[in-house]
């Protein structure tokens, strides 16, 4: 009999049917983490583990089979709804159990990008994960108040010198929302100031979109190839839905 899932789309459910025992997989989809849809069989937990790459950050098992990395842009709304509707379910079905490892890497698109891209690379790397989806969760929050700030304010940030992110941050909460969390605001300011580390990102966003020709935020490559038309959860869950296919699985609809 063939099994059957309830799913977002049956080709997501079939594609992922791999990462859980067949009895399990029945009734199981990625879009509820509270599920049994992973195998729970005492493994290595790799959503905790973090480590710092040439570009970015890699969240997840380093061997995985399959590697992901998402273009991210702090300022993009539809990265912030992909980080909220893709971050649980990934972090359960495909990270956790090591299937999966992803690497974040930052795409500046304007001075506000990087301050933030500045205070989520501040702190211990094993904190990325948590910075990351901190000021991408609260986006609306911050964002607004920039977009509400004086045109003259607006244009002394742009400046994207030490002073400015140091004044934006202050003016938009952005170091209270890391403050909040434990960070003392003299670390938060180093970090803001770190012309060196500003330098590195802006070098590294550039080289990215040089050598992948990266279209826009939020994009995805998966083993190394830039996914074509692909920016959004729900295209991407197809993709790794189809990456993650048993062999002989039928095609969604079948």
């Amino acid at each position: 009999m063939r099994t059957a899932f309830v799913a977002l789309s049956a080709g997501l459910a079939a594609g992922l049917a791999v990462l859980a025992a067949p009895a399990a997989a029945q009734n199981q989809d990625l879009s509820n983490p509270d599920s049994n849809f992973v195998d729970t069989t005492p493994t290595k937990v790799w959503q905790a583990e973090i480590a710092q790459t040439e570009r970015g950050h890699l969240i997840g098992n380093p061997e995985a089979e399959a590697q992901l990395i998402e273009f991210m842009s702090y300022t993009c709304p539809h990265c912030a709804e992909f980080a909220k509707e893709a971050g649980p379910s990934m972090d359960l079905v495909l990270i956790a159990p090591g299937k999966l490892g992803v690497e974040v890497r930052p795409v500046i698109r304007n001075w506000l990008d990087m301050t933030v891209s500045l205070l989520v690379q501040c702190g211990d790397v094993a904190g990325f994960k948590d910075r990351h989806r901190l000021f991408l969760y609260t986006q609306d929050e911050w964002l607004g108040r920039a977009a509400n700030a004086p045109r003259s304010q607006q244009a002394a940030w742009a400046r994207g010198d030490a002073a400015a992110r140091l004044s934006a941050a202050r003016a938009l909460d952005l170091d209270d929302t890391l403050a909040k969390k434990g960070m003392s605001l003299s670390e938060i300011d180093a970090c803001l100031s770190d012309d060196a580390a500003a330098k590195r990102i802006a070098q590294n966003s550039l080289a990215d979109k040089t050598d992948l020709g990266i279209p826009g935020t939020p994009s995805f490559a998966l083993d190394g190839e830039l996914l074509d038309k692909v920016h959004s959860w729900g295209a991407l869950r197809g993709v790794l839905a189809a990456r993650y296919a048993p062999a002989g699985a039928p095609a969604a609809g079948e």
